[in-house]
Formats: structure tokens, C-alpha cells, sequence
């Protein structure tokens, strides 16, 4: 396993829309433990290869809910079901230090297929619903600052 680099803002390669998996394979295997790895290691809670420099349909993330927490990868995802929206205050590790308020759905269903192409479904409440969408909204090169309704310093934000 290796650590990858998170690409940052302004990288044109995360306005590009990714092309599905089509082989799993060995190749697919490395490429999500690196990501697996590379998640862990930045302190976030889900990665999508474009912001490793990788034009795959291809996610990890971390479903929070769950202790201890679960690494999920989902290749080829696609949000199938949502509901209850919010308005949250997100973050990216394409877009270090900086936050915003932006409404997510606090449930929904993703489908995707494994690391051996079974395709399965899982539901997500709260930040994994939020993370479902904001993860499968890279992989068609958008960031969450297109979403962003305002601007928050996080020091403000933990204040109230």
C-alpha cells in the first residue's frame, strides 16, 4: 500500500468526469487500499479517486455511525434514495481549510459494486448520507463549493 497525493482546488483533473470500472482486478485491489490508506492518514471521512489524480468511479469512506468506525468501498455508486435534507456545515480534502454551509440529505441508499464486482446497497443516516452524495458528486467534477450557500470559519462554527 502507498500513500497517494490529494489534489488540491484548481487541479483540473477534479472537474473531470470519471469513467465506470469495468475490470476488477488486482490493479482495482491496490488501487482502493492506497485509498484506504491515504483516507486514514488525512484525517477525513470519505476520498474519491479523481482527488488522487485517478478518473475511476471510485470511493472510500468512513461510516462513522459505526463502532468502531467501517472503511466502505464503493466502486461504481450511485445514490438511489434520499430524504430528510439539512443544512451542514461540510469540508473537503481537496479544499483544505475551508467550510461551508450546504443541505444534504440526512438519509440515503447508495448502490455500488465491491472490490470483486458484487453489486450491493447500503443506507446511510447523517454524515454517511452527506458523504454518499458529497463522494459520488466528485467522481462527475463537482466539489462541494459549488453547493456552498455560506462561508463559516470553523472556530466560529465550534463557538455556537
Amino acid at each position: 500500500m502507498a500513500l497517494r497525493n490529494i489534489l488540491k482546488q484548481g487541479d483540473e483533473t477534479l472537474a473531470k468526469h470519471c469513467r465506470p470500472v469495468t475490470v476488477f482486478d488486482e490493479r482495482l485491489h491496490t488501487l482502493l487500499d492506497d485509498m484506504r490508506e491515504t483516507l486514514i492518514e488525512s484525517g477525513g471521512v470519505g476520498l474519491a479517486a479523481p482527488q488522487i489524480g485517478i478518473l475511476r468511479r471510485v470511493v472510500v469512506l468512513l461510516d462513522v455511525n459505526q463502532d468502531p468506525e467501517e472503511l466502505i468501498e464503493l466502486v461504481n455508486p450511485e445514490v438511489i434514495e434520499q430524504s430528510d435534507e439539512a443544512r451542514v456545515v461540510e469540508g473537503c480534502l481537496s479544499v483544505p481549510g475551508v467550510y461551508g454551509y450546504v443541505t444534504r440529505p440526512q438519509h440515503a441508499v447508495i448502490r455500488a459494486q465491491d472490490r470483486f464486482g458484487n453489486w450491493f446497497e447500503r443506507a446511510g443516516e447523517g454524515i454517511v448520507a452527506q458523504c454518499f452524495c458529497h463522494e459520488t458528486e466528485h467522481l462527475d467534477g463537482h466539489l462541494f463549493t459549488e453547493k456552498v450557500e455560506e462561508y463559516v470559519e470553523m472556530e466560529q462554527e465550534n463557538e455556537s
